[in-house]
């Protein structure tokens, strides 16, 4: 029986890796206006709630304050009243206390991009507050922020994908196999004979942060070629 070596996925990146420390954060009597005032003044969307020393009770996003200029010109028919409950009641609401959604959806700093992203998706919301074990408030993640490790430069994963997979999963044969990285695809070129590890090694390589691909480039020579 084919022995296949094991080999860990490289440890991935954390949310505390992407986050942005410096969050602007309001308290729980701030007033509806001086709510709308911070968002455009920061350019955000959302604003966690703090409640006594930085401890997130909530969170205001614009969906939040929307049903006030909805409800603005005309009273809720008694069918929207009990349909939309909360859209009515937050129309009615002054300050971020009452205008919040809460308990506050949020995630810890050594929670993994994936999980972040995966929170994000469901809640289908766009920003996310870091917080501690107890609660208080770290920073903050968006959407760009977990696009980050895209970005990384074509030669660093190259780098992280010949050091942690290519140099031990294709221990024989490694420096015959070349690691090539355009536009975040790796190519895997060389003489590849134990075919199955391409599936280990594609699984592997997909689990760098940053690769957008995987593809290889067989090179061993065919039967007929010898």
């Amino acid at each position: 029986m084919e022995h296949t070596p094991h080999t860990a996925p490289p440890a991935p990146h954390t949310v505390g890796d992407v986050m942005t420390q410096a969050v602007v954060a309001i308290g729980q009597d701030a007033r509806f206006k001086k709510i709308v005032e911070t968002m455009q003044q920061w350019k955000v969307s959302a604003l966690p709630v703090l409640a006594g020393e930085g401890r997130v009770v909530g969170v205001v996003s614009e969906a939040d304050l929307l049903p006030k200029e909805e409800f603005r010109t005309a009273d809720p028919s008694r069918r929207e009243q009990l349909e939309r409950l909360d859209d009515v009641r937050k129309a009615g609401a002054v300050t971020a206390g009452e205008l919040m959604s809460a308990p506050a959806l949020t995630v810890h700093a050594g929670d993994t991009l994936a999980q972040a992203a995966r929170t994000m998706a469901y809640k289908s919301v766009k920003r996310l507050p870091v917080v501690d074990d107890e609660g208080m408030l770290r920073g903050i993640v968006s959407r760009s922020d977990l696009l980050k490790v895209f970005l990384r430069a074509d030669a660093d994963l190259a780098a992280e994908v010949r050091a942690e997979i290519v140099d031990r999963l294709f221990a024989g044969s490694a420096q015959q196999v070349t690691v090539r990285v355009e536009d975040g695809v790796v190519t895997l070129r060389g003489p590849l004979p134990r075919t199955s590890l391409l599936p280990v090694a594609a699984r592997l390589v997909r689990a760098v942060e940053g690769v957008v691909d995987v593809a290889f480039e067989d090179t061993t020579p065919t039967p007929a070629s010898r």
